[in-house]
């Protein structure tokens, strides 16, 4: 028998973000590698990342598909310290009557007082090296089974450095939440493996509770290279928008944060672009399907698609449901997930937003591949909603459905072709289609007593060959408008309380120029 030798723990360091001014965050990543045949490997694999090993432990600690630093900085404590100390608590052994989210100092809610003084752009940047072309462990969290970057990993990295921005911009005395993604858009496809770099800093705000964070995804300069020089733009892979909202820890209440005061020509045209879209979205939340009835073109759109829906339905006429159309209703997909400690957000039980953008895009991606039988590319991430917070131990239902595609069975206004020609005499090859993938989420408790909604996301990808959707019932219908409007560029966002259940909570920052369209 095999007998092992006592061994120590050795501890590996990696840290590589770059930030400027701003709050002192936790920024120590905890990497931890052990052989126990003392025949021990580094994160790195050694020289190029390419080194194997033997019999020994992940060399990278983290959460799947968030870099360790950025986990680092994400969660505050170990969970088990947490929720002893929130138990504590409930049974008033403490005395306190403070919670781990923080003091609960009192902060100015929104529409009440002056607020902070205004902070500068520059105050809150904060970049991050993903070394993804260096380190091929790492790697390992990253990559499809097809070679290519995981989309939803990615998009976990962004939310979780959304949040390191947004902290740097408030401090930490208040609790700060992703109220809505209100852009996600692929400039040029992730085709390569090479070292990545995330940065943004808050852009717009207003000085009430919202703000928004702009980031992007870009390749990293080469060691030693000068990083002060212009980007090229074809260096750029990624570009989002976020909306974060900044809540007392206690109460829960909408609170005043600082807003933010452009310095250069460069910083008042994303100042005044953000304006512009925080006064659109408002806009559209009013003309949103949820407040207002279709209008009249899109009420004789309804009409005409019901039409076709009795004409399939009625044996006795020529038509047929076309072999390119999918009925709404059978396209939908369904996945239940546990939501377990480490997916959770700073304030320990609540399941962070970038984990819910992995789960909702990986099945909206696996729900376009179904119906087109193809490999479907992103577009974009039309503006989405955290209607309500997740808590951790719950149960999380996720459905995806098909909710419009640019190929139409009945076209409207402004609309191509109908279902005569749809490939134009080609057979379907080397045609692509647009799709929107609509994901809406909601959550049970363990013992299933109660439901409540938690967000909607709405994908856009381009696939393969002709395809066409045909809702049927009410419901579809409205979920048929609501994607056609995004697709023209009109909104169509459907808002419920303001964002994770906050009360109070102005609608902020976001582009809101609907999707449908490669940038």
């Amino acid at each position: 028998m095999m007998r092992f030798k006592p061994f120590s723990l050795p501890w590996q360091l990696k840290l590589q973000a770059r930030s400027v001014k701003g709050p002192q965050l936790r920024v120590t990543p905890r990497y931890l590698s052990f052989d126990p045949l003392e025949t021990y490997a580094s994160c790195d694999g050694g020289a190029g990342g390419r080194g194997t090993r033997t019999f020994s432990s992940t060399g990278c600690w983290g959460t799947d598909g968030v870099y360790g630093e950025l986990t680092a900085m994400r969660t505050k404590l170990p969970f088990i310290e947490a929720w002893r100390e929130e138990e504590g608590k409930k049974a008033g052994l403490d005395g306190k009557g403070e919670g781990i989210e923080g003091k609960g100092t009192r902060a100015p809610l929104a529409g009440e007082g002056d607020g902070p003084a205004r902070k500068k752009m520059s105050d809150s940047f904060h970049s991050v090296i993903l070394p993804l072309g260096s380190d091929l462990w790492l790697l390992d969290n990253y990559i499809t089974a097809s070679g290519h970057i995981r989309l939803g990993a990615i998009f976990m990295d962004l939310d979780a450095l959304a949040g390191v921005i947004s902290y740097k911009h408030t401090g930490d005395s208040v609790m700060t939440v992703t109220a809505a993604v209100d852009r996600i858009t692929l400039s040029r496809p992730l085709l390569e493996i090479c070292d990545l770099e995330l940065s943004g800093q808050v852009t717009f705000a207003t000085g009430r509770s919202s703000m928004e964070v702009s980031l992007q995804v870009a390749r990293a300069f080469p060691p030693g290279a000068a990083t002060n020089g212009a980007r090229k733009r074809e260096d750029i892979f990624m570009e989002c928008a976020f909306t974060m909202v900044s809540l007392d820890p206690v109460t829960k209440r909408a609170v005043k944060i600082a807003g933010v005061e452009p310095e250069n020509e460069v910083e008042r045209n994303l100042y005044e672009l953000g304006m512009r879209s925080y006064e659109k979205k408002k806009r559209e939340m009013g003309r949103a399907l949820r407040s207002k009835e279709p209008d009249d073109e899109e009420s004789d759109l309804i009409h005409r698609l019901w039409l076709k829906t009795l004409d399939y339905r009625d044996p006795n006429t020529a038509s047929l449901l076309p072999p390119t159309c999918t009925r709404m209703s059978a396209s939908k997909i369904q996945s239940v997930q546990i939501m377990q400690p480490q997916y959770r957000n700073r304030h320990n039980f609540m399941i962070f937003g970038g984990f819910l953008l992995k789960s909702t895009f990986e099945l909206a991606f696996t729900c376009a591949s179904a119906i087109s039988h193809s490999r479907p590319t992103f577009i974009a991430l039309d503006p989405s909603t955290f209607e309500n917070p997740v808590p951790v131990g719950s149960v999380l239902y996720v459905s995806a459905t098909l909710a419009y595609c640019d190929r139409v069975l009945v076209g409207g206004q402004g609309e191509g072709r109908e279902d005569g020609d749809v490939d134009g005499g080609t057979g379907g090859k080397g045609i692509k289609t647009r799709v929107q993938i609509r994901v809406d989420t909601r959550v049970k408790n363990v013992e299933h007593a109660e439901t409540k909604p938690t967000g909607q996301f709405n994908y856009t990808f381009e696939v393969d060959g002709v395809l066409q959707v045909l809702p049927e019932s009410y419901e579809d219908f409205m979920v048929y408008l609501d994607a056609r409007r995004r697709s023209r560029g009109r909104g169509g966002v459907l808002v419920g309380d303001g964002g994770n259940g906050a009360e109070g909570v102005d609608v902020g920052g976001g582009r809101g120029d609907g999707g449908m369209k490669v940038l």
